[in-house]
């Protein structure tokens, strides 16, 4: 599903415009699917009180159809018109025809009838602004959008809900004016844009719902931004042949663990196997092989030589590039720590052996690249880099602000210039190919952000990798996979407490979902 901005949603339009499809029958359609996603939200729109609040433009008027709807199919709703709509607005024309209350604010100079109706609303609809430019709110808007906020907090049934995107988030950078309400859901039209993902308007989106409101696909086939779904996912996950055996799956040499960080080498390893790699063998310090032999029981080992205990040698290096023709992938990173003695050893395997198999690189291996300039034109393995906002920092000499503020764009510059597919991590993980293609996760979990995750996540790319996707497939598949096992998890167990080893099991019932 394309992402697009606003002047691509606005071209769009305009060229449904040119083919027949006029601004009337959008805004139509809009207003009617919009009904129905509040209805799903809702549970039933029968008798539901929904406060509407419409704004001057576009997103007003599609406001008003959406009420027009509720109110046939049994809601009762009520329009509040926080600014002065155009003359002979057929849409509010409609609204009256059908007996929604309508109020109007030069008509409540106090807001006492704004007070009234939203003290009796199951949910506000907020169709003040949509995509035009965000302007600073100040004076009525701001007062009602502050009574909602406080009715909110006072009611936390009340249900928010935008439409489009909530009112005052900027559609192309995700900038909020402070007045901006905290969404339960948002319904956006047609098409995400990347505001809803990017920067502090994430934070005000609450779930998002999208919702076709008849624009042609083929008008925005150019768009190389798009939102990760289950079709795509079902169109690259790896087909699975009954006369198979595990050469077919492929094998994956995991490169990880120290003696700080243990868990990492086994979660990454895990993940790797929980989403059908075929072979998987760890490659860590010789005295941690007992200790991680007793829990991980599925997989190979090739035990490195140490510069003390629990830390791998620069010397490992001569043990492992021999061994790596017989493997699909290499996984390199997770839980190696920072000492000298691992940087060495990162540093010679990558940028003085240069293998030559596909790479998921993660962790310390990010943060050693990141001491060396120009590394990657020494680094030519097609590959996968997947760094978390800090080490995304580090690598691009930007700070975790300036990377958090443009997610899409920095991806897809650094997956250009490096060469190599890049998975930025965080809520709406965003996947970038070098080709400038970028697919962004619908997933913003809270559980997901502890401490592993993240080597289940190398893991499992490392696993599709080695099954014959390409390095952009199976980084976007395994950003999906993830994604929705942390989804599963939240379902049953909420998102406090959730821990890494949490998504192992769940893999493959989230595989086994997308294959029916």
């Amino acid at each position: 599903m394309k992402i697009l901005t606003t002047e691509q949603m606005h071209q769009a339009e305009k060229e449904c415009a040119s083919a027949g499809l006029s601004t009337e029958a959008l805004m139509e359609n809009a207003g009617k699917a919009v009904a129905e996603e509040v209805g799903r939200i809702l549970g039933t729109v029968v008798n539901q009180r929904v406060l509407f609040l419409i704004g001057p433009g576009n997103n007003g008027g599609d406001g008003l159809v959406t009420a027009r709807h509720l109110q046939e199919w049994g809601a009762k709703a009520s329009v509040y018109l926080a600014s002065e709509r155009p003359p002979e607005d057929p849409n509010l024309a409609m609204i009256l025809k059908h007996k929604v209350t309508c109020i109007e604010v030069s008509q409540d100079e106090m807001l006492g009838k704004f007070d009234t109706l939203l003290d009796g609303a199951n949910a506000v609809i907020d169709a003040l602004f949509g995509t035009g430019a965000v302007r600073p709110f100040s004076g009525i808007t701001l007062q009602l959008l502050d009574k909602v906020n406080r009715a909110k907090k006072k009611r936390r049934g009340l249900r928010i809900i935008a439409l489009d995107l909530p009112s005052g988030l900027s559609a192309d950078t995700g900038d909020c004016d402070p007045g901006c309400l905290y969404a339960d859901n948002t319904i956006t039209l047609g098409f995400p844009k990347p505001g809803l993902f990017l920067s502090s308007g994430s934070e005000r989106v609450g779930k998002l719902s999208v919702v076709d409101i008849g624009i042609p696909t083929e008008l925005v086939a150019p768009v190389n931004t798009e939102l990760l779904t289950p079709q795509w996912a079902r169109s690259v996950i790896p087909e699975r042949p009954l006369n198979a055996n595990k050469g077919n799956f492929g094998k994956v040499l995991v490169v990880a663990g120290s003696i700080n960080y243990i868990g990492a080498a086994y979660l990454a390893s895990s993940g790797a196997i929980r989403v059908g790699a075929g072979l998987v063998t760890l490659a860590t310090a010789m005295s941690l092989q007992s200790i991680l032999a007793s829990k991980l029981t599925e997989v190979t080992y090739l035990p490195l030589p140490e510069s003390r205990p629990g830390l791998i040698s620069p010397e490992a290096v001569k043990v492992i590039h021999p061994q790596l023709n017989q493997f699909d992938v290499l996984l390199l990173g997770c839980g190696l720590g920072q000492s000298q003695s691992a940087l060495k050893f990162i540093e010679s395997l990558l940028l003085r052996r240069k293998p030559e198999l596909p790479l998921v690189l993660d962790a310390d291996a990010l943060n050693t690249l990141a001491t060396i300039p120009n590394w990657w034109q020494h680094l030519t393995s097609d590959g996968v880099l997947t760094p978390h906002p800090g080490e995304m920092a580090r690598l691009t000499e930007l700070s975790v602000d300036e990377v958090q503020s443009n997610r899409i764009d920095i991806a897809r510059k650094a997956a250009e210039t490096w060469h190599k597919t890049v998975v930025l991590k965080g809520a709406y993980t965003v996947t970038a190919s070098p080709e400038g293609k970028c697919l962004v996760s619908p997933v913003a979990n809270p559980g997901l952000a502890s401490a592993g995750t993240g080597d289940v996540l190398t893991g499992v790319i490392a696993g599709l990798l080695a099954q014959g996707l390409g390095p952009f497939e199976a980084a976007a598949l395994g950003v999906y996979l993830h994604g929705e096992a942390g989804e599963v998890i939240r379902e049953k167990l909420g998102d406090a407490g959730m821990v890494a080893s949490d998504l192992l099991p769940v893999l493959p019932v989230v595989i086994k979902e997308l294959n029916k």
